[in-house]
């Protein structure tokens, strides 16, 4: 896997995680769009953390600083 993801990418993504996560606990969000938007926020963790989008390959993005 090549890293295709830069950091303003990642901190989004994390960003957005997070706020799944807050909107969940505080009782915003529950049932079918909690488990919807939970495995979303989850997928935005791991690609934060592996710096790899593969929505990113086919489409030839790459948000990475050279």
């Amino acid at each position: 896997m090549k890293k295709n993801m830069g950091t303003v990418d990642k901190i989004i993504r994390s960003a957005c995680a997070i706020l799944v996560g807050v909107l969940y606990y505080t009782g915003l969000i529950n049932g079918t769009l909690a488990i919807v938007l939970g495995a979303f926020a989850g997928i935005f963790i791991l690609t934060s953390f592996t710096s790899f989008c593969p929505l990113y390959l086919p489409f030839g993005i790459n948000t990475r600083k050279k």
